[in-house]
């Protein structure tokens, strides 16, 4: 038996225009871009097998929303209401749990819960948190932040990302830091190892055995790390630590310096040593700006894989297993890749010196109209 032939679809410009919109419209779901482009295929006197062929779907719904459109024209493309229980909570509602939960506080608290939302609402802890997940509203969570006040900010800025995304040639750029204070902890009990369904567990008591202070010089082009653990992290040991970069850095190349405003990376010493060194080039940056030092990524992937969850009875034994890491690193160095311009930076830190400057207002007007 020969298949139905196919509806035929004939658009006026008001409907092509729309479906053409659709298709262009970043935030239209993948279905109703799908339908769309079916009638817009089937008005070009396209069969069923081809549009079928060309989209990837399947032929019967090729021939559902070709049907629907000859008959119901745009309105048909809409999917029909769904069987299940009607709304309980409408707009308005939603409306009013999402501006509470920006915009007010509940008494004698810091934020809202689910279970004071619901009782404020009239409504189940359950469908608050639905609202809430939908709108991507949490109020339980909160984040830190801080803004550089540093008057070169910008020139800090551009000097820096300039030298990730073109370094010189004939040089070699150097992020250098020091992680001070790591402890030498041991737990007062063994640790129980990880077995199916069951967490490595560890007692939450510890024993200190003393603290080391690691340096480190991450290359931003091949990803190596140059460290060594001392002591103390002051401006001997940091001058002791350039000693050692210094002899791992072949002389032909010119170092570029990446460091930030530490007082032992400033003192008469320090400046002392690289003055008589022309090939070393110092570039300083932004105070409270450390996400910019590419070497603190280093020690936060030192924390997350060696450091937290390692127990040492000793410091010698804490500057082993860091070693030992270092090397590791090193035998398969993996660079961090720098994404960001500093034009990207710069309007995104614009941006939110802006927010927070229109925030401050309202707290002022507020405060203000309150006396």
């Amino acid at each position: 038996m020969a298949a139905p032939k196919a509806v035929r679809i004939e658009l006026t410009e008001d409907e092509r225009a729309e479906l053409q919109a659709r298709l262009r419209r970043r935030k239209v779901s993948r279905g109703d871009a799908v339908r769309a482009e079916i009638v817009l295929l089937a008005a070009e006197g396209l069969s069923n097998l081809t549009i079928t062929e060309r989209l990837g779907v399947a032929r019967m719904t090729v021939a559902t929303w070709r049907g629907r459109f000859a008959e119901r024209r745009l309105e048909g493309l809409l999917d029909e209401p769904r069987p299940g229980a009607p709304r309980t909570v409408d707009d308005a509602k939603v409306n009013a749990v999402v501006t509470a939960t920006l915009e007010t506080l509940p008494t004698g608290r810091t934020h809202w819960s689910s279970r004071g939302m619901a009782k404020a609402a009239g409504l189940a802890p359950s469908t608050v948190q639905r609202i809430w997940k939908a709108f991507a509203l949490q109020p339980h969570r909160t984040e830190t932040f801080k803004l550089s006040t540093d008057p070169l900010f910008v020139d800090k800025v551009r000097d820096i990302v300039g030298l990730y995304l073109s370094p010189p040639e004939r040089a070699v750029v150097l992020c250098v830091d020091e992680k001070s204070q790591i402890q030498a902890l041991d737990r007062t009990q063994p640790m129980l190892p990880m077995r199916p369904g069951q967490a490595e567990r560890r007692s939450h008591d510890y024993k200190r055995h003393g603290t080391t202070s690691l340096f480190a010089a991450l290359d931003v082009k091949t990803g190596s790390v140059i460290g060594r653990c001392m002591p103390r992290h002051r401006a001997t040991e940091f001058r002791r630590f350039l000693d050692t970069v210094e002899a791992n850095v072949p002389e032909e190349l010119d170092i570029h310096v990446v460091m930030d405003n530490a007082s032992s990376h400033k003192t008469q010493l320090i400046r002392a040593w690289f003055a008589k060194r022309p090939r070393w080039h110092v570039h300083y940056t932004p105070t409270s700006s450390s996400w910019i030092n590419q070497v603190e990524r280093f020690f936060a992937l030192l924390t997350d894989d060696q450091i937290r969850r390692s127990a040492h009875c000793s410091t010698a034994e804490l500057e082993d297993a860091i070693k030992a890491y270092i090397d590791a690193h090193n035998a398969d160095p993996k660079p961090f890749r720098w994404t960001k311009s500093a034009d990207d930076i710069l309007a995104a830190v614009q941006r939110f010196c802006q927010r927070t400057t229109s925030v401050q207002s309202k707290c002022l007007e507020t405060s203000e109209s309150g006396h």
